[in-house]
């Protein structure tokens, strides 16, 4: 399976509570809910496509108890992502988790990245994560994320969890898809590749990069 990441950004790079005041305030955070000013139909565009490539979701324990909260309400059909979270497969890295509650729920524990890489051997679609900050940031370190989909509001919150945090390896990407929504947010679809460090240089009186 191809593991793609899904993650909503300020511009500082802060991913935390992007949905709402009490979402996630681990840390003192207070700046939840940054990111519902920007919804608009384009936005919507973008979250309904995701959903409509999934076929098993991994998510870490706090995202997938905040996901059971409020999707697992939603019976109507025609929600894409309420009906792509309640009836496929999920599997949530946890190791205190032990009755996970919501159908079609596995629980990682131990060797979390090894199972992930088993997962990742066995044929199908896309497994997706969506936000999961700590599991986000081990797969990125461990190299297990094939694509990163990313959504960029055009707000700065000044602290707050971040996907790249320091210890975060260098990684180039290769641009697969860019836009931006009518309110400003702008969407990328990158794929990591090798990083690479350039040079520049003046020769002759032009400017050379080498």
């Amino acid at each position: 399976m191809k593991l793609t990441l899904h993650v909503f950004l300020t511009l500082d790079g802060v991913m935390q509570g992007p949905g709402g005041a009490d979402e996630d305030t681990s840390g003192g955070f207070t700046r939840g809910g940054w990111l519902v000013p920007y919804g608009d139909e384009d936005f919507g565009a973008v979250v309904s496509d995701w959903f409509g490539k999934a076929e098993t979701f991994l998510l870490g324990r706090n995202t997938y108890e905040m996901m059971f909260r409020y999707w697992s309400q939603v019976t109507d059909p025609e929600n894409i992502v309420g009906a792509k979270l309640n009836g496929l497969p999920k599997y949530v890295a946890s190791t205190t988790l032990r009755d996970p509650g919501w159908q079609n729920t596995t629980v990682l524990s131990g060797d979390v990245l090894a199972q992930v890489q088993d997962l990742k051997n066995k044929p199908g679609g896309e497994l997706q994560v969506h936000g999961s900050c700590g599991l986000a940031r081990s797969l990125h370190q461990a190299g297990l994320i094939d694509e990163y989909r990313l959504l960029v509001a055009p707000v700065t919150v000044g602290f707050g969890k971040r996907l790249f945090n320091g210890d975060a390896p260098a990684v180039g990407y290769t641009l697969v898809e860019s836009r931006a929504t009518s309110r400003g947010a702008v969407y990328s679809v990158l794929r990591p590749a090798p990083f690479e460090a350039g040079h520049l240089d003046v020769v002759e009186g032009r400017e050379v990069a080498s």
